[in-house]
Formats: C-alpha cells, sequence, structure tokens
C-alpha cells in the first residue's frame, strides 16, 4: 500500500469520525465503540470489499455484516463518504423522519440485516456464505464482532458450524477495544488467549492494529488466508480513538452531547482544542 493510499484512508477515517461525533449530539450513539472500529470499516469498504450500491443484486458481490450493530454511526458515515445517503439524513437521526437510528436498520441499502442483540450475525453470515459456496461462487463474507460479544455462546456454536462446512469464504473481523460496555472485558469474563481459541476451533488467526491501515491491509491482502479454513483477524483498537478526553474511558460507551460539545469535539479531533466534557453521558446498562 502507497503512502498516497494511506493518505486518502486516513482522511477518509476523519471524514467518518467527525460524522460519529456529530451523531451523538442527534439522539445520542455509542461513540466509544463506534470510533474504534471506524478505520476497519473505512479500509474495508475502501480496498478490500466488491460493493457497488447499484449492484446489491449482483452474484458475485461481497457481503459486510456488522454483529456489533451498536457501531452503525461507523456505517452511517462511511455510507456518507461513499456517496450512498446523503449528508442530511444523519440530522433526522434517531427521529420518526427516518430509519436511521441507533442499530441497523435493513430498509437503509447498504445494510445487510438487522442487528443489536449481539451474538446473532454470526449464524446469519455463515447462512449466506454457506449459500454461496453451494453456488461456487466467490463472494467474501465478513462479520465484524465485538470482543464483549464473544461471551454470546451462539458464536462459537456457529464456529463449530462454520468450520464443518470448511469456509473459506468467511472473514471474522474482531474489534478487540477491550471493553465490554461499561467495563473491561478482562475484568468481566476474561476472553485471553484469544487466538488460541479461535486456533482451536480451526481458524486461522491473524493479529493486527485496527488503526494502522497498512497493517490491515497486509493482513487481508491474501485471502483467504488457508483453503477450507476460516479466517481470523483480531484487530486491536483503542475505544473513544480519535478523542483523547474519552479513549478508553469505562463511562465513555454512549454518549449524548449538546451541540456546543460536539464543537468542541470536533475540534478536539483535528487536534485544535483540548476538551473538558462536562456533558451528560448515557451509560446502558
Amino acid at each position: 500500500m502507497t503512502k498516497k493510499e494511506v493518505k486518502e484512508l486516513k482522511e477518509v477515517a476523519l471524514k467518518v469520525r467527525e460524522h460519529i461525533i456529530k451523531l451523538s449530539a442527534r439522539g445520542g450513539c455509542f461513540i466509544g465503540a463506534s470510533l474504534s472500529c471506524a478505520d476497519l470499516v473505512v479500509y474495508l469498504y475502501k480496498k478490500f470489499l466488491n460493493l457497488n450500491i447499484n449492484k446489491l443484486s449482483s452474484s458475485n458481490r461481497d457481503y459486510l455484516f456488522l454483529s456489533k450493530g451498536h457501531d452503525v454511526p461507523a456505517l452511517y458515515g462511511m455510507f456518507v463518504e461513499l456517496g450512498w445517503i446523503e449528508e442530511k439524513r444523519l440530522e433526522k437521526h434517531c427521529t420518526v423522519e427516518d430509519d436511521i437510528y441507533w442499530h441497523p436498520n435493513k430498509k437503509i441499502p447498504g445494510i445487510e440485516f438487522h442487528s443489536g442483540s449481539l451474538g446473532h450475525l454470526l449464524s446469519v453470515s455463515i447462512g449466506v456464505a454457506i449459500d454461496c459456496k453451494l453456488k461456487k461462487q466467490k463472494n467474501k463474507i465478513v462479520t465484524i464482532l465485538g470482543d464483549g460479544e464473544l461471551n454470546e455462546g451462539s458464536i462459537w456454536e456457529a464456529l463449530l458450524v462454520a468450520q464443518a462446512y470448511k469456509l473459506d469464504n468467511l472473514c471474522i473481523v474482531v474489534d478487540r477495544n477491550m471493553f465490554q460496555a461499561n467495563i473491561q472485558t478482562e475484568q468481566l469474563i476474561p476472553l485471553e488467549p484469544l487466538d488460541k481459541k479461535f486456533e482451536a476451533f480451526n481458524c486461522v488467526v491473524k493479529t493486527v492494529d485496527g488503526h494502522d491501515f497498512k497493517d490491515m491491509n497486509d493482513a487481508f491482502l491474501k485471502f483467504p488466508f488457508t483453503k477450507d479454513r476460516v479466517s481470523v483477524v483480531i484487530a486491536e483498537t483503542d475505544r473513544g480513538r480519535g478523542l483523547p478526553s474519552i479513549t478508553n474511558k469505562a463511562d465513555r460507551w454512549f454518549c449524548r452531547f449538546t451541540d456546543e460539545e460536539v464543537e468542541g469535539l470536533l475540534k478536539e479531533l483535528h487536534g485544535n482544542n483540548k476538551t473538558k466534557l462536562t456533558s451528560e453521558t448515557l451509560v446502558v446498562r
């Protein structure tokens, strides 16, 4: 990947983060986790996936399932930058005037499946992967999971099926930001050694810096990682990435800021301000 390509991806990711921050004043949003996966979403849509909003019925197109549905602000922002939805629609976030709200809604073109209740979309994506295999198609099926979501037993049950059917067209991406809601994953139900757990299910695992586009590109360059085996990317990320004032802070999970505070956060994103957060912060339990 060239320096120019990396620069372009960083510029898109910055715009996506701007959209995420603005949504935190429009009904609130799960800002921390959305910021952690922004770079992943940008890389996947810009460099890895074969997706065109006008060709979603194409038999050779790829699929992305956002199983950690509370990160949908990152998708909304990405769709704006791809030209799939108009930016002004985001102003109707969490209103009766649009279908844009806290979790993915299939009424929005480009979103594959409703999600929000965690632990389900890996099974859905496995069904799609099996279908594509039966049809002898070359589609790539990507599922983004949260690390806290891995506490759902349905994830590991689904992996048993995936390895049984040798789904090498399936790629699982784990947003490893080390938080589940308002607590660190390793304090609640420890996940480590996470790579070994996936390997025990016959997956091929790569660990990357989820904010380094070159590192991600090196990992995804050869897909599938190994024939007849599920590919897994553990992306190490920072929750709240881009905003030092909320990065890796347990209580900055679901936030609702005032317009004035959002302006301060946008300045912080661009390195022009040290924002002190004084707004009401909602922690959804």
